[in-house]
């Protein structure tokens, strides 16, 4: 009797002491599977330590710089642009009295390198950053956010434009209550010698106003601004063309280098055209796209 009580204690003994170890085993399993690996921890600390640029901010900058009379900066988009020309300057592309976040001519031309380096060409490599390049070129060097690009191609009235183009129309159509026919599209690389190469990118286009009356072609050309284009009333005095409304997608980038310059321009309250005049168009705040769906 006694020999069988000494035998009960014992395997109580073993039992208890098992369901300790299984217990140790069982917390150091979960403590394992809590604790990231050392690699992903190094690797989430880095990509936090890592300057953030804003794509939206960078790329109006790159539109917007080149065109100003001084060394302003684009509100909002320096810190992003400093971390861009510290990239394009680590790769030997920009000497560094021109690191000082102003998208100006030079680092237009830096970048336009750092392109070409990528194997990239025609509107890949003129110098307004996409986010491909942009992707490449911060490669342990910064990361990206408000990421922006044309989307697909597709065909409207005949002629070919981008998505984020097509989105930008149809939106101006609902504000004003009708349809917007075009009358010339994008990617149409000398296709009309009169617009002087802004239709050889994406988001550009040209809205047919046969028909409309002086306050219909004014009251297009203001929806067409408030969703995000740098629009005019283009009129038989200004050249060789009919009458029409011109529209540039702000921050489009397929934009050619022409269609860069003319959203540049109108930021900085001028015409568009050759001649730099004052803006004759409605005046409203400027916003891209992207801003504007943000607050609608």
């Amino acid at each position: 009797m006694a020999s069988a009580i000494k035998t009960r204690k014992t395997a109580t003994r073993l039992l208890a002491a098992a369901a300790v170890l299984s217990g140790l085993v069982l917390s150091a399993a979960q403590a394992h599977a809590a604790t990231p690996p050392l690699h992903t921890e190094a690797s989430a600390a880095t990509a936090a330590a890592l300057p953030v640029v804003d794509m939206e901010a960078t790329v109006l900058a790159a539109q917007i710089d080149p065109r100003r009379p001084d060394n302003t900066l684009t509100p909002g988009a320096h810190d992003s642009v400093l971390a861009v020309e510290q990239a394009l300057q680590a790769r030997g592309l920009l000497d560094a009295r021109w690191v000082d976040g102003y998208f100006g001519t030079t680092t237009i031309t830096a970048y336009a390198a750092f392109q070409r380096s990528l194997g990239y060409t025609g509107l890949a490599a003129n110098g307004l950053p996409g986010a491909s390049s942009l992707t490449a070129l911060g490669q342990g060097r910064f990361t990206l956010t408000h990421k922006i690009g044309p989307g697909a191609k597709l065909q409207r009235d005949g002629y070919t434009i981008d998505t984020r183009t097509q989105n930008m129309l149809t939106e101006a159509e609902r504000l004003l209550g009708f349809h917007l026919t075009l009358s010339q599209g994008s990617y149409n690389p000398g296709g009309d010698p009169t617009s002087a190469g802004t239709h050889d990118g994406g988001g550009v286009v040209d809205i047919d106003v046969d028909g409309m009356s002086s306050s219909t072609r004014t009251a297009v050309a203001r929806a067409l601004r408030e969703v995000g284009f740098a629009a005019w009333v283009r009129n038989p005095s200004q050249g060789d063309w009919p009458w029409h409304i011109h529209a540039a997608a702000i921050n489009d980038t397929d934009l050619s280098t022409q269609a860069q310059h003319q959203t540049g321009d109108y930021y900085l309250g001028l015409n568009g055209l050759a001649n730099q005049a004052d803006d004759d168009g409605p005046r409203i705040p400027i916003q891209t796209w992207e801003e504007y769906q943000r607050t609608h």
